[in-house]
């Protein structure tokens, strides 16, 4: 029978040391913190996933309305943007399939197209214009591509964290981001070859 062997004393062993605390969890900031830092992001995030310019508010409200809900379940393991923006695109792609939404379609003429416009306004109506061919562009996008499009090229989020809100690989997201432009890009030509 062999002797038992000795342990080491715990102060002459250097991983012996105090156990590492675990990180401490998140602080969870308020329903109306959260809405007072990050409205305009929810606001741009669901008129960008494709929500009519009419119902942007009502769908942002959903959102917080969710959010207010959901709001202790953050755990922080992604940043408050990309858990908003998952949120909000939840909502969005919900309220386009609802039947109210489908039917009503847009003739595609603008009542400002008609009007003459004063030069000082023309910069502005051009702008305008480009929002509505980046939002045609981006109705053409599959949900994937375009919650990656607009949170990375958009919006400015880490493509790092856009793979982690959105629960993909960061190669995936990568992907989408590729295809995402070209399709964009291709929908601006085919846009440009059909203007006056």
């Amino acid at each position: 029978m062999t002797p038992p062997r000795s342990q080491p004393a715990a102060a002459s062993h250097p991983s012996a040391a105090a156990p590492v605390a675990a990180p401490a969890p998140p602080v969870v900031p308020t329903a109306a913190a959260v809405f007072t830092e990050h409205a305009a992001f929810v606001l741009r995030s669901v008129r960008r996933l494709g929500v009519r310019e009419s119902e942007v508010e009502d769908v942002a409200q959903e959102v917080f309305v969710i959010v207010h809900r959901k709001l202790a379940t953050w755990n922080g393991t992604s940043t408050m943007r990309t858990w908003l923006f998952g949120i909000a695109l939840r909502v969005a792609s919900a309220h386009r399939r609802k039947a109210h939404v489908r039917r009503e379609r847009p003739d595609g003429s603008s009542p400002d197209a008609t009007r003459s416009v004063p030069p000082e306004q023309h910069d502005a109506l051009s702008r305008k214009q480009l929002r509505e061919q980046l939002d045609r562009a981006l109705d053409a996008l599959d949900e994937g591509k375009r919650a990656v499009f607009v949170l990375y090229e958009l919006e400015g989020v880490p493509m790092k964290e856009i793979a982690e809100g959105l629960g993909c690989a960061l190669f995936t997201a990568y992907g989408r981001l590729r295809e995402a432009r070209e399709q964009v890009r291709a929908s601006f030509k085919r846009m440009e070859r059909m203007s006056p």
